[in-house]
C-alpha cells in the first residue's frame, strides 16, 4: 500500500441476519429454482413432491443487501434456531423463497419479480388454496407495492394475506454519520455504492448526499412514497398483517444514550469519531478525518430525534464498521454495536419517525386501528432487525387462512 492512499475499508456492507452467512450453517434440500424477471425463486415444497406444483404457497421476499440475493442463506437464517420453514412445512405449507437479481435497485424494479412469482405460483398451485404473500425488511415493501399494482391493473393476486416481517413502512435508519463516511473513503467501495443505491434512498428516512453534503428526504424516497400512494398505499384484498422485532411498550436501547461516543478509530482515519443521535440543533453526529488525501468532515445533524436509541429492530452498524477497521490494523474503541435500525412503530405502521414524541410512542397504549395494517405483534423484547424468534413466526403462522 502507498504512503500517500487510504487502504479501502468499504469491501463491507451492512447486512441484516437474514442476508449473511450464520454462524452454525444448515444444509440446504434440493429444491427448485423459477428464474423470473429482475430476480428468481427457489421452492421448498412441505411433502418433497418433485411434480412442479406448489400446495398451500407461502412467498417470502429477501430484504436489502447489495448484489444478487444469496438464497442459501436466507434458507439457513430461517432454519437456524427457531426452524420457520420447517413449521411452515408441518403446518403443510409450500415455501417460496423470493430473491432478487439486485438487492439494491429501485423497489419498483424488484416489485416485478414478486408479481412474477405471484403469477407463477398461481399456474403451478395444485388445488384453490389463497396465497400468502410477504417479505422480510426490504422484502415486505416490494410485496406491499406489488400486490398493490396488481390490484390497480385488475391483476387477480389470489392472496388472502399479506405480511411484512421488521419492514420500515415509514423509513429506516442508518445514523447519517455512517453514511457520510461511506463515501469519505477515497476509493470506489461496496459500501457507499449500498449507501448510495436506489432501494437505500427509497427506505431511509434521512439520507446523506455524497454531492451536496447535505442531509435530508432523498428525491427517490419522495417519488417511491409518491407512486405508492397512487397505489392506494396498500394491497386492499389480502388481511394486511406485520411483526416488529422491537418492542410496544416505548423502551428503546436504555443503553444508548445520546450524544455519547458509539465509535472511535485511530491508526487508519485517526480521530474519527461516531456518536449516538441526539436531539437538538447542529448536533454532531461525527467527526470524520483521514490523511491521504487529507480532509476533514463534521457532520452535523438539527431536529433529529434520538433515534439510534429507538424501540425497533437492531443492526450491528457499529460492530459490521469496527470489525472491518480492525481487519486493517486500526485501533477502535467500539463503546456502542448496535442500534435502531426500523423502528418499531415504522415497523407496524403507526406512528411516523420524525419526532421524538412519535419515534418512543408507546404502541401498546394505542388503539390498534391507528395502524395502516389489520393486525400486527411487537416483540416481548428488543431483538436484532429480522431476528427469527419463535414468538413472532407463531403468532404470523397462526394468523394464516386455513
Amino acid at each position: 500500500m502507498s504512503e500517500t492512499t487510504e487502504p479501502n475499508v468499504g469491501t463491507f456492507t451492512l447486512a441484516d441476519p437474514l442476508t449473511t452467512a450464520p454462524a452454525q450453517p444448515v444444509e440446504v434440500p434440493d429444491h427448485a429454482e423459477w428464474p423470473l424477471p429482475n430476480g428468481f425463486a427457489w421452492v421448498f415444497p412441505a411433502d418433497g413432491n418433485t411434480d412442479g406444483t406448489v400446495v398451500r404457497p407461502v412467498i417470502m421476499a429477501d430484504g436489502f443487501n447489495l448484489g444478487r440475493s444469496e438464497l442459501d442463506k436466507t434458507y439457513q437464517g430461517l432454519e437456524s434456531g427457531y426452524q420457520f420453514i420447517s413449521e411452515l412445512h408441518r403446518r403443510g405449507r409450500d415455501v417460496i423463497l423470493l430473491g432478487f437479481e439486485e438487492r439494491s435497485a429501485s423497489i419498483l424494479d424488484n416489485a416485478r419479480a414478486a408479481e412474477a412469482v405471484i403469477r407463477e405460483t398461481i399456474g403451478r398451485r395444485r388445488g384453490d388454496a389463497p396465497l400468502v404473500v410477504g417479505g422480510f425488511s426490504m422484502g415486505g415493501i416490494v410485496t406491499r407495492y406489488a400486490l398493490a399494482h396488481m390490484e390497480r391493473q385488475r391483476m387477480n393476486h389470489e392472496t388472502a394475506v399479506y405480511f411484512s416481517y421488521d419492514s420500515p413502512h415509514r423509513g429506516a435508519s442508518i445514523p447519517v454519520g455512517v453514511q457520510a463516511f461511506s463515501h469519505f473513503i477515497p476509493l470506489a467501495n461496496d459500501f457507499a455504492r449500498q449507501m448510495d443505491s436506489p432501494a437505500a434512498r427509497q427506505m431511509l428516512w434521512r439520507h446523506y448526499d455524497k454531492d451536496t453534503k447535505k442531509i435530508g428526504v432523498a428525491p427517490e424516497r419522495t417519488e417511491f412514497l409518491d407512486a405508492l400512494g397512487r397505489l392506494g398505499g396498500w394491497p386492499q384484498i389480502p388481511v394486511k398483517i406485520a411483526v416488529a422485532n422491537g418492542r410496544a411498550d416505548g423502551v428503546g436501547l436504555p443503553e444508548v444514550l445520546p450524544g455519547e461516543v458509539a465509535l472511535r478509530i485511530d491508526g487508519i482515519y485517526p480521530g474519527t469519531t461516531f456518536y449516538t443521535q441526539a436531539q437538538g440543533d447542529d448536533v454532531t453526529a461525527a467527526y470524520l478525518y483521514r490523511r491521504f488525501p487529507k480532509a476533514e468532515e463534521t457532520v452535523t445533524t438539527s431536529s433529529f430525534p434520538e433515534v439510534d436509541g429507538a424501540p425497533g429492530g437492531t443492526l450491528h452498524t457499529y460492530k459490521i464498521l469496527a470489525d472491518a477497521m480492525k481487519k486493517l490494523g486500526a485501533t477502535v474503541d467500539l463503546r456502542h454495536e448496535d442500534v435502531c435500525f426500523v423502528a418499531s412503530v415504522s415497523a407496524v405502521a403507526i406512528r411516523d419517525v420524525e419526532t421524538q414524541e412519535d419515534l418512543y410512542t408507546p404502541i401498546s397504549e394505542l388503539a390498534r386501528e391507528e395502524s395502516e395494517l389489520d393486525d400486527f405483534f411487537c416483540s416481548p423484547t428488543t431483538t436484532g432487525h429480522t431476528a427469527i424468534t419463535a414468538e413472532l413466526c407463531t403468532w404470523l403462522m397462526d394468523r394464516l387462512p386455513d
